[in-house]
């Protein structure tokens, strides 16, 4: 095949390992992700790349977004999002990072093209979200990701698996110290964000919230117009409308746990064991449990 007919690339990594695409897989406030290639293992991965020069008075933007990075390079994972390789180009001035590829893009948009999905698949992906929640919760030291929501979840459509992703508003922070810092997704932060004194367990509130949006196919509080009536809502206990198209009681009260207030809001080890996810469970246990009977009847 001729130079011509190939898909050509607009950036070498500086290896020359991995090369981005033109095309763009996805954009947020603060970083661009790009269709990309390893040409040494021979698979797409995805180009993420903030343009550094953006925040040229923001110290405090960039050293986030560093550690977002540095972050995922000490998690490994299956339900997170692994990191490959980061750089910094002082050149073209930007940071880049190379992270697996997830082939159908974050959770919205996939539950919003699959409209018809039965209640086991819902399960099935809140039950991999809790198990990578477990492991940031019980890492050492702990990991708090703090901007939980659909979209930041991304998913592979031809196995089913999820993997938590964008840990630009997360923190490593030692076990049992509260962080002091309002920041986040409004719509899926846990009250108490907003008081600046809290732990872990706000990503179980966030975890909630994604749960609802996964059954009911729509962002929590969708009627309050702006921040301010999102933040007054939250602040006072009155939970989104949404909550009321949950007719499964079941699924209702598997959510109202983990909206439940942060002193008996239980942790993601305890949800696991949560009779809501009996029968749900990873195909690798399939694999372990045949092993064992195996081994056993040797």
């Amino acid at each position: 095949m001729g130079d011509e007919e190939t898909e050509p690339f607009v950036e070498l990594s500086p290896t020359g390992r991995y090369g981005r695409y033109a095309e763009l897989l996805g954009a947020g406030a603060v970083k661009k992700v790009y269709r990309a290639f390893d040409q040494e293992e021979g698979l797409e991965v995805a180009w993420n790349q903030v343009k550094l020069g953006n925040f040229n008075d923001d110290g405090v933007t960039i050293n986030r977004l560093q550690s977002e990075v540095f972050l995922l390079d000490g998690l490994q994972n299956k339900y997170v999002l692994s990191l490959r390789s980061v750089w910094r180009d002082e050149r073209r001035f930007t940071l880049n990072f190379i992270t697996e590829a997830c082939t159908s893009g974050n959770l919205r948009e996939y539950r919003m093209k699959h409209k018809h999905v039965s209640l086991k698949a819902i399960k099935k992906w809140s039950w991999q979200i809790l198990k990578g929640l477990e492991y940031l919760h019980t890492h050492q030291p702990c990991v708090i990701h703090r901007d939980l929501n659909c979209s930041n979840v991304f998913i592979n459509g031809n196995t089913g698996q999820v993997k938590i992703g964008d840990f630009g508003l997360a923190a490593i922070v030692e076990r049992n110290h509260a962080v002091r810092s309002v920041i986040g997704t409004p719509e899926f932060m846990a009250p108490e964000m907003y008081e600046e004194n809290y732990t872990e367990l706000v990503d179980i509130y966030s975890f909630g919230m994604c749960v609802l949006e996964m059954v009911t196919i729509e962002i929590p509080y969708n009627e309050c117009r702006g921040i301010v009536a999102i933040y007054r809502n939250v602040t006072s206990g009155v939970m989104p409308q949404s909550l009321n198209q949950v007719d499964d009681p079941e699924v209702r009260a598997f959510i109202d746990l983990c909206l439940a207030p942060a002193d008996a809001r239980p942790s993601a080890t305890d949800l696991l064991r949560h009779p809501f996810f009996y029968g749900i469970h990873d195909d690798d246990d399939d694999e372990n449990e045949a092993h064992e009977l195996r081994t056993c009847s040797s």
